[in-house]
């Protein structure tokens, strides 16, 4: 997760944006840089590395001003390294950025000639030298950012100054978060309230789709459609700002909110959008001679295990098992020799799992963890571990984290599919190219935010609830129904469609509440076919579906409702399916009264047996 500091101030901007950065570093990072103007022009550092090594670059280099930027980056668009650290400059402006810019290669064929001044490697520059194109060709600084941003595809936020301009700083937010900081005389942009605690505790959260630009006097914010709004300003608590709610009225909600963010934090650790591939870190096994994998986890993270057995058999022809770790572990399943055991696990600390993972140890299994907290017990006992970039998850019922493990859990079969061969190279490039897409169809699907709390106001009513879907979906169906369980306390189940007529539909009469889940898939017909059958028998369904599956839909039997998502790959549809599903569990304990983040009888991490 990238961090991002901006300062416009009276003091010395460079060591105020160091403190802000080192604040930030929880969010994980491998390089990091200043910018400031400096008597109208643009000066800047940066270093590899930790925020040591940038300090030490500041010391013997220092760096006057007081408007500036900083940034902590994890690697995305090119490795890491000084050349590729933000921020970056074309002439006339500065940024830094948090997200992934989809058709950055559109626009960069679309600079022509221009395109020859980017020295780096990343989708950011290409944003920067677009900006100073329409800076040249007359516009001022907020007409060229209010030009630019309408044309870029993906998440992101971005905080930007400008040659000459020292009164002026600007920032613009994507489904990446972003924050104002009011102070005396100074104004400030933030990655969240932490970066920006020691400086003031007047804080206001831009929403999505918003930018704004800052003056020594206060802020302009202005809507995607470009229009004056006034967004609110709230005092925060600075020890509580690492975990703070911001202008959410729960964590769950703000983690919901968070998931195009991390989603693309955690892909730019194993994507090249570039080069359309998909680049594990070092693993202790090679997938072409693998005979076996074996998945266990708890709770959320088995179903992201059940979802991954689709991909693995599917794209790279592997066998899978996968167990809950509690029965797995007492099940003394036999082991084959060479096989790799993956572990799954948001805190990493999760006591069934871990003693699953020594199990396996013991019979001599290759161990991969997928984990969010890389100092964890799970982690350190790995042969090899992939990080979740989710950062701190609070909501005790698990959202980011589990779209996160569904991320790597792609990556790692795509991968694995490489290696065995089972995929061409323009086949991986259409899947890392879908991937790559993730994070702002995310952006989308948290679009029908209110459509879906209106929804949930017939499913708080119910005392049971069905969730549904065949294929990869099916897992999704039962992580929904955990979901609707953990914190309304509605009794739900979610099963396979196809189980339908093998006893629950003696369960479906009038007003049951339904939840298909149903992308256009190959398996669409025949999950539709269901649909029909519990509409004849009373039963409410909510249909999630993308616009060609609700026409087809509609076609045969109407839904008591519908939630449209955006047409992807089947393959990494259900990543995006997962988001409806939380708010519908979310909107509906609301609707219920329960204590959304802290559920009767949960705890965040379940350290005993």
């Amino acid at each position: 997760m990238c961090g991002i500091v901006g300062i416009l101030g009276k003091r010395d901007a460079a060591p105020l944006l160091l403190d802000g950065l080192k604040r930030l570093e929880y969010r994980g990072y491998d390089s990091a840089g200043i910018a400031t103007l400096v008597n109208g022009s643009i000066d800047r550092r940066r270093a590899e590395g930790k925020l040591a090594n940038l300090a030490a670059v500041l010391e013997g280099s220092p760096l006057a001003g007081t408007v500036g930027i900083g940034h902590t980056r994890w690697a995305t668009h090119g490795v890491p390294s000084e050349n590729n650290a933000h921020p970056h400059i074309s002439d006339n402006v500065a940024l830094v950025h948090n997200g992934i810019i989809e058709n950055f290669l559109e626009l960069k064929d679309e600079l022509g000639e221009r395109a020859s001044a980017i020295t780096s490697e990343t989708d950011t520059e290409v944003v920067a030298h677009v900006i100073n194109m329409y800076l040249d060709e007359g516009l001022s600084p907020k007409e060229a950012v209010a030009k630019t941003l309408p044309r870029l595809e993906g998440a992101f936020s971005f905080v930007m100054i400008f040659r000459g301009h020292h009164d002026l700083m600007v920032g613009a937010r994507r489904g990446s978060p972003l924050a104002i900081g009011y102070g005396e005389g100074e104004m400030y942009f933030g990655s969240d309230a932490l970066a920006l605690a020691p400086l003031t505790r007047r804080i206001c959260y831009l929403e999505d789709g918003d930018w704004a630009a800052v003056g020594p006097d206060g802020a302009e914010v202005f809507n995607e459609a470009g229009e004056a709004v006034d967004r609110p300003i709230v005092e925060t608590a600075v020890s509580g700002a690492i975990i703070g709610k911001g202008n959410f009225p729960h964590f769950m909600l703000k983690e919901i909110y968070e998931q195009p963010t991390v989603i693309g934090d955690t892909l730019a650790t194993v994507l090249n959008p570039a080069s359309q591939t998909v680049t594990l870190p070092p693993l202790p096994i090679d997938f072409a001679t693998v005979p076996r994998i074996t998945i266990s986890a708890c709770g959320t993270a088995s179903y992201a295990g059940y979802v991954a057995k689709y991909w693995l058999e599917g794209l790279a022809r592997i066998p899978v098992e996968v167990d809950i770790a509690s029965e797995f572990r007492y099940r003394g399943a036999p082991l084959p020799e060479g096989g790799l055991a993956i572990f799954v696990s948001q805190s990493g600390e999760t006591a069934d799992t871990l003693e699953a993972l020594r199990f396996c140890k013991r019979e001599g299994q290759h161990i991969l963890s997928i984990v969010n907290v890389p100092e964890s017990t799970i982690a350190r006992e790995s042969d090899a571990v992939i990080l979740t970039k989710a950062g701190p998850e609070i909501g005790v019922a698990s959202t980011k984290a589990f779209t996160t493990q569904l991320t790597v859990f792609a990556s790692i079969a795509i991968a694995a599919a490489r290696a065995r061969g089972t995929i061409d190279h323009k086949r991986e490039a259409e899947l890392a190219s879908a991937l790559s897409e993730v994070p702002g169809r995310a952006a989308e699907v948290l679009k029908h935010d209110e459509h879906i709390a209106e929804i949930a106001q017939t499913i708080a009513k119910a005392r049971d609830v069905f969730y549904m879907g065949r294929g990869s979906s099916f897992p999704i169906a039962m992580e929904g129904a955990l979901k609707l369980k953990e914190i309304s306390y509605i009794h739900a189940e979610g099963y396979a469609a196809g189980e339908m007529k093998h006893g629950p539909i003696a369960l479906i009469e009038d007003e049951v509440p339904i939840i298909m889940i149903a992308p256009s898939d190959a398996l669409f017909e025949k999950t539709a076919s269901n649909v029909q059958e519990m509409i004849s028998r009373g039963g409410k369904v909510i249909f999630l579906s993308d616009a060609k599956g609700i026409a087809r839909m509609k076609k045969q039997a109407v839904p008591f409702a519908c939630i449209e998502l955006p047409a992807v790959d089947p393959v990494v549809a259900p990543i995006l399916y997962s988001i409806p599903v939380q708010l519908l569990a979310y909107h509906t304990a609301v609707i219920k009264g329960t204590d959304v983040d802290q559920p009767r009888n949960l705890a965040k991490s379940v350290t005993v047996e």
